[in-house]
């Protein structure tokens, strides 16, 4: 009886901190949406705009609707080669890192070989270093290597910056998967690289996916490093195509505004069209042997 008393009510306080735990947390996530969504909506709307209708009414919606900003931008070659430049950029380092981490992650989980976990560590340390503090010594090194103005000076560096957290990724799934479906690989005759193209590369395929995407968005968004390297206006990449643009047009704020949504708009849907394969990658924990 004793016994009954002290756990009756706990078992009638839990339903009561459910209800409120469930508001709370709706609360603090529309709070977060709100404040990303609201410059999103700030920028689609004043790209409808003028220059006139902004400093009037920045906030309310266009009167009258001025859909020519984005016409502009949509038909002008400042916004087009900036976008052929970033996709290649980012395609190219997404493939070179991914094919090298996977080598390297399948070294590190599937074979013993000595200073294999103080070499890992070598690999790990490389997330301690921003890539803002090696910009110096890096512009030398692509300039020694006359890659200037060269998007190999681009893609082998952010490929390199971005190879620990890769490996660091790839070598955690490597690992889970079950040493008796290698073993069985091998009786099979097949050899290690065998093994690792035609079984466990289809398996990493979530994996995969997530460090890809990663890849992707990494190099879209970076900055600094192309207009350290890139002189020449044809191989700006969209980051630096919008400087140019708003120093441009500094002041019809409308249509840098139109510039900035559009140029927003492929990484979107990019990253919808991924985003399935992002949280299958994040959440996949194991291979069930």
């Amino acid at each position: 009886m004793i016994e009954a008393k002290r756990t009756a009510p706990s078992r009638a306080k839990t339903p009561v901190r459910m209800l409120l735990k469930v508001p709370a947390l709706h609360l603090i996530s529309i709070t977060v949406g709100a404040f990303i969504l609201i410059p999103v909506v700030f920028g689609i709307l004043g790209g409808f705009k003028d220059t006139g209708q902004l400093s009037k009414n920045a906030f309310g919606l266009p009167d009258p609707w001025v859909p020519q900003n984005y016409l502009d931008i949509l038909t002008s070659e400042a916004f087009w080669r900036p976008l052929g430049n970033s996709i290649f950029v980012a395609l190219a380092t997404t493939f070179l890192l991914v094919a090298v981490a996977a080598m390297a992650s399948f070294a590190f989980a599937r074979f013993a070989f000595p200073g294999r976990e103080v070499l890992f560590m070598v690999f790990a340390m490389g997330l301690m270093f921003p890539f803002a503090v090696a910009i110096l010594p890096l512009y030398h090194m692509v300039r020694a290597l006359d890659l200037i103005d060269n998007p190999l000076g681009v893609i082998l560096p952010q490929a390199a910056f971005w190879l620990p957290i890769t490996i660091i990724i790839l070598r955690q799934f490597f690992m889970a998967v079950p040493g008796q479906i290698e073993e069985a690989a091998t009786l099979d005759g097949c050899s290690a690289f065998g093994f690792f193209w035609r079984i466990l590369l289809p398996m990493a395929r979530p994996a995969l996916a997530t460090v890809s995407v990663l890849a992707i968005v990494n190099s879209w968004n970076n900055f600094m490093l192309p207009l350290v390297i890139f002189n020449d206006p044809d191989w700006w990449t969209l980051p630096l195509g919008v400087q140019q643009f708003h120093g441009q047009y500094a002041s019809d704020t409308a249509k840098v505004l139109a510039y900035v949504v559009v140029s927003m708009v492929p990484a979107l849907a990019f990253y919808a069209v991924a985003e399935r394969h992002l949280v299958g990658g994040l959440t996949a924990g194991s291979v069930k042997e």
